[in-house]
């Protein structure tokens, strides 16, 4: 090649070099400048939450998300629908009786909460089964005995499955799906929602003025703040039960 080509190459090289080196420097700069104003969301929203001063309504397309109507059979065969949760706080989630992975543990933060707020009649909780061929009546009245569910507001409710998953990830936008691969063939993300009186989800705000949306069932108590700094979820969903069960 000739040397005039090769250095008129060379210094090709070099320009472009400098110019992505630039473009690299002001996007860094750029991004930088966003976290400092708050204007980028941490992916996971659960980190940093704010007091329960900012407990905030879940808003989409203009509208606060309320529950949608619902009717299902509970541990004692009796029909229960969303109606009958009107003027109570309550917590929702959804689980199978057979789950070998986190259920237990959300059941027993559930029932933590039960205990906290068993002097308050305006307190309820709504557990849904993902696995209703299986989760009948008479296995849930089974499984709440074996938990120690006493709250005769604690519904454990089954019915038809396709229902139950609409409710999930149309109504709660929780996920709820049957996978032949997931442990126990059911996959579901653990988390709680909370409700207030009148039927509307509520949480607190995180640190950048987002709503939480909802509260990890999977840690509990005593595990305090994990390595990634997630504050404390059932802490603060009492809390926020306090909150709402006072307004």
């Amino acid at each position: 090649m000739p040397q005039g080509a090769s250095n008129k190459k060379k210094y090709t090289y070099v320009w472009v070099s400098a110019v992505i080196l630039v473009f690299g420097i002001f996007t860094v700069k750029e991004v930088t400048e966003r976290i400092n104003n708050d204007s980028l969301v941490d992916k996971d929203r659960m980190i940093g939450a704010s007091t329960i001063d900012d407990l905030s309504y879940i808003v989409n397309n203009g509208q606060k998300r309320k529950v949608p109507n619902f009717s299902f059979v509970n541990q004692d065969s009796v029909l229960v629908t969303n109606k009958d949760y009107l003027g109570k706080v309550y917590v929702v989630d959804f689980f199978f009786t057979t789950c070998p992975t986190i259920c237990p543990t959300m059941t027993r933060n559930l029932v933590e909460l039960q205990e906290t707020f068993k002097e308050r009649d305006n307190f309820a909780l709504a557990s849904f089964t993902i696995n209703p061929r299986y989760d009948t009546p008479q296995v849930l009245k089974k499984y709440g005995e074996k938990y120690g569910v006493n709250n005769p507001d604690w519904h454990l409710l089954t019915g038809e499955q396709e229902k139950i998953y609409e409710l999930a990830r149309e109504g709660f936008y929780i996920l709820a799906s049957e996978e032949e691969d997931a442990p126990g063939g059911f996959e579901h993300s653990g988390m709680f929602a909370l409700v207030d009186k009148e039927g509307y989800i509520r949480s607190r705000l995180d640190q950048f003025g987002n709503p939480l949306i909802y509260y990890r069932g999977t840690i509990t108590e005593k595990q305090g703040t994990n390595q990634e700094g997630e504050p404390q979820q059932i802490t603060m969903l009492k809390e926020d039960i306090k909150k709402l069960l006072e307004e």
